[in-house]
């Protein structure tokens, strides 16, 4: 299956979830500060193992950064 992750094409193996998503950016799961969307919209951590994917989908894996002047 093929979806957009983080703006780049990327082959995942199929049943593919957005947790298999997260690893695939290179994220650890459990990692605090993570958040993600599929196409737009804001999937709960809660949801990340049970929400499948489907070919095409655009998928974005944000992590928290701290900074500041």
């Amino acid at each position: 299956m093929r979806v957009v992750l983080n703006g780049h094409g990327r082959e995942l193996e199929e049943p593919a979830t957005v947790a298999s998503a997260v690893v695939a950016a290179g994220a650890e799961s459990r990692a605090r500060g993570l958040a993600v969307a599929v196409d737009g919209e804001v999937v709960p951590r809660g949801d990340w193992e049970r929400t499948r994917l489907a070919d095409g989908q655009r998928v974005e894996v944000l992590r928290a950064v701290q900074g500041g002047a």
